[in-house]
């Protein structure tokens, strides 16, 4: 039932703080050597600290803890994979309400979830909340997953013209979840019963919502330079260009890349390394950004295909 050509993964993870006191995001990335799938698991905490950052890490463990353990059977896994999806995000739903019933204090917290498995040429997810997973292809930008958030009613509130595009933009209600894994029922979950069938040269994207603080031109561009370079230099773009914002607001951002080779039938694989010295094997790389690091604002030239610097500013006078 798994195809008969071998699938590649370039895949990356990308963590940095942003604007907040505490980091609310987790992200584990999982594409083991000589296997046909592979896995992303990104969960983005509500609630505060010591109770968001800690709904993180349960939801993220949970789920990515659940579809490891199912992926010792392929055959199994690949036949009810969405079912696993559903009950991975049940079990650690009831995980963040066993958390609060012994931590009262916690009683408020919660995360977002979005779960991207790719198996064979197929990619399967979950989403709950407002995370996005983007799919790159052909250099156009397409959000797979449903936004759980309020930003699409006042989208449409806006387009039938009952409130303005900048009211729309700026609504205080923007950001509020529709749904979200905090121990209660789900009133939302979106899982698609069937894969949707990838292309050699897909670039897939799952994020916490810190990376919308970009327009989505900007991360199609991105992805369209850097994109055949591998997913080490789509990641650190992404977070100079976060960094070049210097939006005291910036939310936590989490990453992760995974760009899709499959080779046509027959065809030799080259043991050549990427550009960027990524090769194109199995393999996760992870970037860790602390306050302590320094990301250089930089920017892609659409013409060159190059990086370059971005020039000082000059002073007022």
């Amino acid at each position: 039932m798994l195809p008969l050509n071998d699938p590649k993964f370039d895949a990356v993870t990308a963590l940095v703080q942003g604007g907040r006191d505490y980091q609310e995001d987790a992200i584990v990335a999982d594409f083991p050597l000589g296997t046909d799938h592979g896995m992303v698991v990104l969960a983005d905490g509500m609630g505060g600290h010591a109770a968001g950052d800690i709904a993180s890490k349960i939801v993220m463990t949970e789920v990515y803890s659940e579809l490891k353990f199912q992926s010792s059977d392929p055959g199994a896994f690949a036949r009810h994979l969405p079912e696993i999806l559903r009950n991975a995000a049940l079990a650690a739903n009831d995980c963040v309400l066993a958390h609060i019933s012994e931590n009262p204090e916690a009683r408020g917290m919660g995360a977002t979830l979005v779960a991207a498995v790719v198996l064979g040429d197929r990619l399967y997810w979950i989403s709950v909340g407002d995370s996005p997973l983007y799919l790159f292809r052909d250099g156009e930008l397409t959000q797979l997953n449903e936004d759980h958030s309020m930003a699409p009613q006042i989208d449409l509130m806006a387009e039938r013209g009952m409130i303005s595009a900048e009211d729309a933009m700026y609504h205080p209600d923007r950001n509020a979840l529709t749904s979200v894994l905090a121990g209660d029922d789900i009133p939302r979950i979106d899982c698609p019963s069937e894969g949707l069938r990838l292309r050699d040269g897909d670039i897939v994207v799952v994020a916490s919502d810190g990376l919308q603080f970009l327009e989505d031109y900007e991360i199609e561009e991105v992805l369209a330079v850097l994109g055949p370079r591998g997913g080490t230099a789509v990641a650190r773009e992404f977070l100079a260009r976060i960094a070049d914002l210097d939006d005291p607001d910036q939310d936590n951002t989490s990453i992760g890349v995974v760009r899709v080779h499959l080779p046509a039938a027959g065809a030799e694989e080259s043991d050549e390394p990427e550009e960027d010295g990524v090769e194109r094997a199995d393999n996760v790389e992870v970037l860790t950004f602390g306050e302590e690091d320094e990301v250089r604002p930089r920017r892609v030239s659409a013409e060159s295909g190059q990086l370059r610097d971005r020039p000082p500013q000059a002073e007022a006078h």
